[in-house]
C-alpha cells in the first residue's frame, strides 16, 4: 500500500454575481433577512454558454498547475456533481476531452453536497492501492440551472462554482498524506432534498415540467436538523477514531451551507471560530464544489500550513455525510 497526499488544489467561479439586492427584485425577500438566516451575501452564476464541465475544466487546470503536473500525467478523473452537462455520457468524460487527459479514465460520482469528500475517498483508494499514481477529483456545479427563482426558500441559497484537488503518491517518509476517511448514508431521508423529475421514476414530460419537478426542492427545517447533527457527529467521530482532541485540529473546512448551522455546531463542541473556514458569504451553497473551493482558498490565504491537521466535513442529499482527515 502507498500513502496518498493532496498535491495541488484549484477553484473557479463564474464572473456574474447575483447579490441579495438582486434577489430582492426577483422574489419576496430582503438582504437583511438572507444574511440573518444564512450568512450569504452573494453567489456566482454561470453564463449562458458555461456548463458544469467548463467550470470543472478551469478548476482542474489550476489544481494541476499547483501540483506541477500536466493532463497526460493523470490516471483518473472523478467528477462529483449533481448537475452534469448530460446524464449520458458522464460529465467527467467532457472534462477529460477538454483537458486533454488522454491517459485518464473518467467517471462521475453522485453524492450531492458530500460528493467531493466521497470522491477524495475513492480517489485516494485508487492511489493507495497502487492502481493509479495521480487522480484528479473535481467538485463542480451549475445549480442555477435547477433552481426555481420564484421559490425564496431555495433560490437564496445556491450558487455555481468548481473546486479540484490532485491526489498523488506521497514520497516515502513524508508527513503530508490523507489519514482517515469516513462515509455514511441514509436513504430514508432521500425526500428531504430532491429533484424528482427527469429520472426513470418520473421521466421528463409536459406534466413534470409544469409541476416544476426538475427543480431542486428541500424541506428546510428537517435539513437544518440533519446538517447540524451530522456535522457535529463527523467532527466527534474523527476525533474519536484518530485518538486526537479538538485542539489537535488546525482547521475544519466544512460544507458551506448555512452560517447558523455552523455556529450551532461550534457552540456544541466548543470549537474556536478561528479553527473553521467559511466563504459561504461570497458563494452560497455550491454543493459538491463547496468543500474544494473553501479548501483551496484557505490554503491560498495562509490558513493552512505544512504539517497542519485539516478536517474536511460534508453532508447533503441522499442523505449522505462524511469526512476526510488530512495531514497537509
Amino acid at each position: 500500500m502507498y500513502e496518498c497526499r493532496i498535491a495541488g488544489t484549484g477553484r473557479y467561479v463564474p464572473e456574474r454575481i447575483l447579490s441579495n439586492k438582486d434577489l430582492e427584485e426577483m422574489v419576496d425577500t430582503s438582504d437583511e433577512w438572507i444574511i440573518q438566516r444564512t450568512g450569504i451575501r452573494e453567489r456566482h452564476i454561470a453564463a449562458e454558454d458555461e456548463s458544469t464541465s467548463d467550470l470543472a475544466l478551469q478548476a482542474a487546470r489550476s489544481a494541476l498547475e499547483q501540483a506541477g503536473l500536466g493532463p497526460l500525467d493523470l490516471d483518473a478523473i472523478i467528477l462529483a456533481t449533481l448537475t452534469p452537462d448530460t446524464y449520458c455520457p458522464a460529465g467527467a468524460c467532457y472534462v477529460q476531452k477538454l483537458l486533454g487527459a488522454e491517459n485518464a479514465c473518467a467517471f462521475d460520482l453522485s453524492a450531492a453536497c458530500t460528493g467531493f469528500v466521497y470522491g477524495i475517498t475513492v480517489g485516494s483508494s485508487l492511489v493507495r492501492s497502487g492502481v493509479h499514481s495521480n487522480v484528479l477529483v473535481i467538485g463542480a456545479e451549475t445549480l442555477s440551472r435547477v433552481i426555481d427563482y420564484s421559490d425564496r426558500n431555495t433560490c437564496i441559497l445556491f450558487g455555481d462554482g468548481a473546486g479540484a484537488a490532485v491526489l498523488s503518491r506521497a514520497e516515502e517518509g513524508s508527513e503530508s498524506r490523507l489519514l482517515d476517511h469516513y462515509l455514511r448514508s441514509d436513504g430514508s431521508g432521500a425526500d428531504l432534498i430532491i429533484m424528482p423529475g427527469g429520472g426513470s421514476k418520473q421521466p421528463a414530460s409536459v406534466a413534470t415540467v409544469e409541476a416544476k419537478q426538475h427543480f431542486l426542492s428541500m424541506q428546510g427545517s428537517d435539513v437544518f436538523k440533519f446538517a447540524t447533527r451530522s456535522m457535529q457527529v463527523l467532527i466527534e467521530t474523527a476525533i474519536e477514531r484518530n485518538g486526537i482532541s479538538i485542539s489537535d485540529l488546525d482547521l475544519v473546512v466544512p460544507h458551506q451551507v448555512n452560517s447558523r448551522i455552523i455556529d450551532t455546531v461550534l457552540r456544541k463542541i466548543d470549537l474556536p471560530e478561528e479553527k473553521i473556514y467559511l466563504n459561504l458569504q461570497r458563494y452560497g451553497n455550491t454543493s459538491a464544489a463547496s468543500v474544494p473551493m473553501a479548501l483551496h482558498e484557505a490554503a491560498e490565504e495562509g490558513r493552512i500550513e505544512p504539517g497542519n491537521l485539516v478536517l474536511l466535513v460534508a453532508f447533503g442529499a441522499g442523505l449522505t455525510w462524511g469526512y476526510n482527515l488530512v495531514r497537509w
